[in-house]
């Protein structure tokens, strides 16, 4: 999952970066709201984390009612000092899907975020499964027919993209957006090196293929259940 952070305050921004990174997410920071609405509005993220009083030409909530205006439904976490009833009603009122009040706990902050992201159709079970391939978004673990396989951060975001959208073609363009942050020094060769760890781990110890290479295109995890 790709996390975008708009957050003026660089202590907060590099702990949140910090701690996301940490649970595998792939994290964009911006620290002004320039910055910030050009990136909401542009890139792909499963989430977006914005402060609501931000510098530049664009506060959090004109940054949130862009992204409703363009039809960009990425869920939003509101970070803010302002804790008032009224305050939160105009934020969420913008279109924002969830408000927390600084300071906050980290940890209040990543539940918060699971939940977002569960939010979505697509996104629904906390367990993924294709065939005998089982990935536990929670406790970060994954199997095949019932053997536990050890994954890096990276493998694993990647394979959970992958089965997020089963027996679709997702092109490496795609892959990089979701699975690597935007600064992230991609190489052109760099998918193909993690489809190939991917396939020694979850592919060639078992008897059947689940990664599939549509040549031309890209790649797609197959499975018929």
């Amino acid at each position: 999952m790709r996390i975008l952070v708009i957050e003026d305050e660089h202590k907060i921004a590099r702990a949140l970066k910090r701690a996301l990174e940490q649970e595998s997410y792939a994290v964009d920071v911006c620290y002004d709201g320039t910055d910030g609405n050009a990136m909401a509005t542009t890139e792909p993220y499963d989430l977006a984390i914005v402060d609501r009083m931000l510098p530049g030409d664009h506060d959090g909530l004109a940054i949130v009612q862009n992204m409703r205006n363009e039809r960009i439904h990425t869920p939003v976490l509101f970070l803010t000092a302002l804790g008032r009833t009224d305050d939160k009603t105009v934020g969420l009122d913008a279109g924002a899907d969830d408000y927390l009040v600084k300071p906050f706990a980290i940890e209040e902050l990543l539940a918060r975020v699971r939940a977002l992201l569960r939010r979505p159709a697509q996104q629904h079970n906390a367990i993924l499964t294709v065939d005998d391939l089982q990935l536990d978004t929670v406790n970060y673990s994954v199997t095949r027919a019932g053997k536990d396989i050890t994954l890096t951060q990276k493998e694993f975001g990647l394979l959970e993209y992958l089965m997020r959208n089963k027996n679709q073609t997702l092109s490496k363009d795609s892959i990089i957006a979701h699975v690597w942050d935007y600064d992230a020094d991609i190489l052109p060769n760099t998918v193909e090196v993690y489809i190939k760890y991917l396939r020694n781990k979850i592919d060639i110890p078992f008897k059947s293929n689940l990664i599939k290479t549509v040549r031309g295109f890209g790649y797609k995890l197959h499975g018929t259940s």
